[in-house]
């Protein structure tokens, strides 16, 4: 086994070998006294009780019983890395964020991959989507623009994403995945469709983070420097090529690797191999928006390509693991909110609540200072405001400075420039249900036009060998949305729960007549 250890394996004796021949540091306690016995506990005698002054054996206790914070509600299990933005192509005709300043302009980031579902100690590689979230450490504070390997999602309405969230988690009884669960919401949800039959297809399963593409996947808003204008998406492709993982392969793993993709990306960056993506941006007018065959902002359809081209902007490497996960992965906090001036929300609904989701929960998960955590710092910015105090204040807080606005001793001014732009609305307030929204034409697309033959073969199998684990009411209901894509679609789903559904009911006959002190054949014949 030791000539197949790589970089991730090593990583002690790599880190050892670092430090050449420099002598061990001296052990302290957190206020920083050295320690002269970390084996043993303060006792009364050989055999006594441990004394309440064995304040070495308490500091240590006392932050162990506290060193694990509430692992994330969503994308709790993920990898992180960092490395550089470099513009190749001039779009300062859409925006004027300084990160895209000029052609050759680099901007720190830090990426962190996930899946969604699971919990922190899940396995890698299941079916699931995948979070791609990038933080650009601007010199105009930070840019977190937080999205998936999918350009699209399950749902488009911010209202819907506890419930949704609460189908992937377990049942509040039992405490398990529930098929039910799943499979009920998104039948009765017809715009979870497009996501759907994404997840299920072969790009559910990634080989990796570093093999798949990234996404915003919402709508922005993109400012230029006079003042206009735009909507836009983002796409980063990766350079690497796609790759998926058959299934059997991702079960295997399941068991044998459950870390496999964070292994992956940590050897390729240690090893030389720096992944990287190719960052491209969609640019539609308000112009064409008004006229638009569908809602733009609406997270569950994908701008036409055709219709909108690929932009090219710039390029992502990564090209430094992290020295400390827990510190600059897992206190790692995206927020879409962070956004540069000549990048703006649209009225996408979905982003709009991302908009509080993702900082509220930062603030109970790190505390209301998560944003001095060093990983989480603009610190290409100075940050000057009127926020102080609150637990973990790891900075000067603003020393003697005003801590109100506004006032007379000109602390922190406002830019006017930085005033984001103008934009009417004129409509009643209510609340708008989208439900009854063309749901299928681009499912419809995906499945026919997209996908070949052994793609749909397989997106169908993946589907209903999932898809059968649910109540068979649930199953007619999802197989009628799918026949409302493609009748093909429907009838090779179909046709695999009916042979699912047989071979179950089959089985369970077989449990029931082979009770212990019961034949089979006396059992048929009682019935």
């Amino acid at each position: 086994m030791a000539g197949n250890r790589d970089r991730s394996t090593d990583q002690l004796k790599d880190w050892k070998e670092t430090r050449g021949s420099q002598r061990p540091d001296t052990l302290t306690t957190g206020g920083g006294n050295p320690v002269g016995d970390h084996q043993n506990v303060l006792t009364a005698g050989p055999r006594g009780p441990l004394l309440v002054q064995d304040v070495v054996f308490t500091d240590e206790m006392a932050h162990f019983d506290r060193e694990r914070i509430p692992e994330r509600v969503v994308h709790a299990k993920g990898a992180g890395a960092f490395g550089y933005f470099e513009v190749t192509h001039d779009i300062t005709r859409y925006c004027k964020a300084k990160v895209f300043e000029h052609v050759g302009k680099t901007t720190p980031i830090a990426v962190r991959f996930s899946t969604v579902a699971g919990e922190s100690g899940s396995s890698d590689t299941v079916r699931d989507p995948r979070g791609f979230a990038v933080k650009f450490y601007t010199e105009e504070g930070n840019w977190d623009l937080t999205g998936n390997n999918t350009p699209i999602f399950f749902i488009k309405d911010a209202m819907l994403f506890p419930s949704f969230i609460h189908t992937q988690k377990r049942n509040p009884q039992t405490h398990m995945k529930d098929p039910d669960m799943f499979w009920d919401f998104m039948s009765l949800r017809p715009e979870t469709l497009h996501q759907v039959s994404f997840v299920f297809s072969d790009r559910g399963l990634p080989d990796g983070f570093r093999h798949m593409n990234g996404y915003g996947s919402h709508t922005f808003k993109m400012v230029n420097a006079a003042g206009e204008p735009v909507y836009c998406k983002f796409h980063y492709k990766t350079d690497q090529g796609i790759k998926n993982m058959p299934v059997a392969d991702g079960e295997r793993l399941a068991s044998t690797s459950p870390d496999y993709a964070i292994g992956d990306l940590f050897n390729a960056i240690a090893t030389g191999n720096f992944p990287s993506w190719t960052f491209y941006i969609q640019v539609m007018t308000f112009d064409q928006a008004e006229r638009h065959q569908f809602n733009p902002f609406d997270l569950t359809k994908v701008w036409s390509h055709k219709q909108f081209p690929l932009i090219p902007v710039g390029k992502l490497v990564l090209n430094r693991n992290p020295v400390n996960y827990f510190c600059e992965v897992e206190q790692m906090a995206f927020d879409p909110s962070n956004m540069p001036p000549g990048i703006e929300p649209s009225p996408d609904k979905m982003l709009q609540g991302r908009l509080f989701s993702y900082p509220d929960t930062h603030r109970h998960r790190l505390g209301a200072n998560y944003l001095q955590l060093p990983v989480n710092c603009p610190y290409r910015a100075r940050v000057s405001n009127y926020q102080r105090d609150g637990p973990m204040c790891m900075s000067d807080n603003q020393g003697g400075a005003p801590n109100y606005y506004p006032n007379s001793f000109s602390a922190a001014e406002v830019q006017p420039h930085c005033v984001q732009s103008k934009f009417k609305v004129s409509a009643d307030v209510a609340r708008y249900n989208t439900d009854d929204d063309d749901n299928v034409t681009q499912v419809r697309a995906f499945y026919s036009q997209v996908l070949n033959e052994g793609e749909r073969q397989r997106l169908c199998e993946n589907m209903a060998g999932a898809l059968k684990a649910a109540q068979l009411f649930i199953q007619k209901r999802m197989v009628e949305n799918l026949k409302a894509v493609h009748p093909d679609y429907a009838n090779r789903v179909q046709t695999l729960l009916n042979k699912y559904n047989a071979e179950a009911q089959q089985n369970s006959s077989v449990r029931v007549y082979s009770r212990p002190g019961v034949s089979a054949v006396a059992a048929s014949s009682k019935m």
